[in-house]
């Protein structure tokens, strides 16, 4: 199945389908996978080094996985602020902080220079909270950048919240003007198009059947295969079935989305008139934001998890949630109760204990790459995803090369089958918890407990942001 956004964007990109890969091939560098990752990452590469012969495979066509699923909020990495000194110390985390930053402005001016009309709109960021027991969730994080003189973010009063985030439900919150709504679909077909103005290689339905790590590289596919002299691996959600190795560096867990009829006229009159995204504080956030046709896309993350970490059929269907989702469109937003639901679907989301991606060379091979863990935050940071790993290709020695983020995996999840089992133990209670909350009613001893295990998995730190998110960005 198609997403909503990468149907609409085959709609207007008429450009069809690369050419399928026959026969034997050679490239200075072979990408795995033609999503946000593969193309940042062969954009930088081109940049970098216009002369190096680049190739692209996708198994599919470019943005048909998790690059034209996601909810198109661009983030930083600024929430994730204590994670990041934890892990990487204070200097480094401020880089990132400031470079994941900078990523939505750099995506924002490249499809400017190459006229990508992806739908951007720099319109900022809520963390609101929607029950008591959420305030103060993003206190600490948020005094601590200010002190290092690094905050965006600004609380708002009750009544200038619920005027910004156009409902009721949200009794505080923070902004940010560091933030940006996007069609997903748009922006990664673009990228598609710049890069083969680049000059760089693409095959579509093109699938990696296997992987011979000779000193130079052979990516073989169904009917051909590329002898390359470096390979970057860009499967992202695909990794752990591709390479068993990772199958405790992440959970695959799905965001579910809806998206309803246009209604622009409805949407200017309860308040949201522009591109900013919003979502709540629980550890499975709920999320929404608008787009430029005047549709309404509301999301949550936490919903499905894949055994073993595996790509499960169902990532790649309508959302089962659909009829949850639609309530809780009508519990924030009862002025739209009678506007219809469009469509509905999911994606898999790779999460890592951290939170956080990383970056290294496959199994320290020097000529194979791959960076992926993006955690339900990947339309920005993918960017500087395709930092780390053109860097990595192109064996410099900079920041990217050097920072610890490119050093592998930080931690890993258990075995199965206790991840599994655990997961939905943990996942049930959460919903109880939260529920409990949203009812003011205080939540069982159990819950609480069982509830902080999922908080952990993904925020590290007192300090950070709710961890749930899902395919938000």
């Amino acid at each position: 199945m198609r997403s909503f956004w990468f149907e609409q964007a085959l709609q207007l990109d008429r450009s069809g389908c690369a050419p399928t890969l026959y026969g034997d091939t050679s490239a200075d560098v072979c990408i795995v996978g033609g999503g946000y990752t593969g193309l940042w990452t062969a954009i930088h590469l081109k940049k970098a080094s216009p002369q190096l012969d680049v190739t692209i495979i996708e198994a599919d066509m470019c943005g048909a996985g998790a690059s034209g699923h996601n909810g198109g909020c661009m983030m930083t990495w600024s929430t994730k602020y204590f994670t990041l000194e934890r892990l990487f110390g204070e200097a480094e985390a401020l880089r990132l902080v400031r470079a994941s930053e900078q990523a939505i402005r750099h995506i924002a001016a490249f499809c400017r220079e190459h006229d990508i009309d992806a739908q951007l709109r720099m319109d900022g960021t809520l963390y609101t909270a929607t029950n008591e027991a959420q305030h103060g969730a993003t206190d600490a994080v948020v005094a601590r950048l200010d002190e290092l003189g690094a905050s965006s973010w600004q609380s708002l009063p009750p009544d200038e919240l619920q005027r910004r985030a156009a409902s009721r439900k949200h009794l505080a919150g923070i902004f940010s003007p560091v933030g940006a709504t996007v069609h997903p679909g748009l922006l990664v077909r673009g990228l598609r198009r710049v890069a083969l103005h680049m000059g760089v290689r693409i095959y579509e339905n093109t699938p990696m059947r296997r992987l011979e790590r000779d000193r130079a590289p052979l990516v073989r596919t169904p009917q051909g295969a590329v002898r390359a002299g470096k390979v970057v691996l860009a499967l992202n959600a695909s990794m752990p079935t591709e390479f068993p190795q990772f199958r405790r560096a992440v959970i695959l867990v799905s965001s579910d989305m809806i998206i309803t009829d246009p209604c622009p006229g409805r949407l200017a009159q309860i308040g949201l008139r522009n591109g900013i995204a919003v979502m709540d504080s629980r550890i499975f956030v709920y999320y929404y934001r608008t787009t430029t046709d005047g549709r309404l896309m509301l999301g949550k993350g936490g919903n499905t998890f894949a055994f073993g970490s595996r790509m499960l059929k169902i990532f790649d269907e309508p959302s089962p949630y659909r009829h949850a989702l639609a309530d809780s469109l009508r519990e924030f937003f009862p002025e739209l109760a009678d506007i219809p639901i469009s469509a509905s679907w999911n994606g898999a989301s790779e999460r890592s204990p951290t939170g956080l991606p990383f970056f290294a060379h496959l199994d320290r091979h020097p000529s194979i790459v791959y960076g992926f863990g993006y955690s339900g935050n990947g339309v920005g940071p993918t960017y500087i995803g395709g930092q780390f790993l053109s860097s990595l290709v192109l064996g410099l020695d900079n920041e990217w090369t050097r920072s610890p983020m490119a050093k592998g995996p930080l931690g890993r999840f258990p075995p199965e089958p206790f991840r599994y089992v655990g997961s939905i133990v943990v996942r049930n209670a959460v919903r109880r918890k939260e529920r409990a909350e949203d009812l003011g009613r205080r939540p069982s001893w159990i819950d609480t407990k069982l509830s902080k295990l999922a908080a952990a998995a993904g925020k590290s730190d007192k300090g950070d942001s709710r961890s749930g998110r899902g395919a938000i960005g």
